[in-house]
C-alpha cells in the first residue's frame, strides 16, 4: 500500500517541480513530499558550500529551528560517507560515532536517519536526509524513492539556478543597451548652441544694417 502511494507522490513532487523556476520552491516541495510519503519526523535538503565545505540547509520540513541551527555541518564529518559512497542509513543515532552532533539529535527525539547524496553530472552538490522518530531500516524501495528525488531535485534545482542567472544576465544587458530617459530626434532651434549666446543674438545672427 505505501510503495504505491510513494509512487503517486513520486509523480506528483516531479510534476511539481518541473514547473518551478525558483530553487527554494523545489527544495520545499521535495522535503513535504518525502515526509508524507514515507510517515516520517521530518526531512531536509541541505547544499554543500564548495568553499567551506558545509552543508547549508536549502529547506526542512518537520524539525525544530533549534535542531536546524545546531552548528556549522561538515560535509567531512557528518555522515561523510554519504557524500562519497551513496545511501547510509544509521538505524541508532544514540550509538553511531558518524553523527557529528548525536546529542542534538537525542534532543530533537530523531532515532534513525537515512542520507542520500545529490549529483549533478557526477559532482555532489548537497545531500538529501530523512529522519524518523522511532528506529527504522530502510527497505530498498525506501532508498531508491529517496534517492530519485534527490538527484531529480538536485537537477531542477541547478536549472532554476542557471535560468535565474541567465535571466538576470539578460535584464541586465538591456538595461544598459537601453537609454536612460526619454530622447528625441527633433533638433530645437537653439539645440547645439554655446550658453554664451543670448536670445536677442540668436534671433538675429547677422547685425542689421543702420537707417
Amino acid at each position: 500500500m505505501r510503495d504505491q502511494l510513494n509512487y503517486d507522490v513520486f509523480l506528483k513532487v516531479v510534476d511539481t517541480i518541473s514547473h518551478s523556476k525558483e530553487p527554494e520552491e523545489i527544495a520545499l516541495m521535495t522535503v513535504e513530499g518525502i515526509k508524507t510519503a514515507l510517515e516520517i519526523k521530518g526531512c531536509a535538503l541541505f547544499l554543500l558550500d564548495p568553499h567551506s565545505k558545509e552543508l547549508k540547509v536549502a529547506a526542512s520540513n518537520g524539525l525544530s529551528d533549534e535542531y536546524l541551527n545546531k552548528g556549522p555541518l561538515s560535509a567531512m564529518r557528518s555522515i561523510a560517507e554519504s557524500l562519497a559512497d551513496g545511501p547510509v542509513a544509521i538505524y541508532d543515532t544514540k550509538d553511531d560515532p558518524r553523527l557529528q552532533y548525536p546529542e542534538a539529535a537525542q534532543k530533537e527525539g530523531i532515532a534513525s536517519i537515512l542520507s542520500v547524496p545529490i549529483r549533478v553530472n557526477r559532482k555532489i552538490i548537497g545531500a538529501l536526509r530523512v529522519y524518523t522518530a522511532e528506529p527504522w531500516e530502510a527497505s530498498l524501495a525506501d532508498v531508491n524513492f529517496v534517492n530519485a528525488l534527490a538527484q531529480i531535485a538536485g537537477m531542477s534545482i541547478r536549472l532554476a539556478r542557471h535560468t535565474k542567472g541567465l535571466l538576470t544576465s539578460i535584464e541586465l544587458l538591456k538595461d544598459m543597451q537601453e537609454p536612460h530617459g526619454p530622447t528625441t530626434k527633433r533638433r530645437t532651434p537653439f539645440e547645439g548652441v554655446p550658453v554664451s549666446f543670448s536670445t536677442d543674438e540668436l534671433s538675429h545672427p547677422y547685425p542689421l544694417a543702420e537707417n
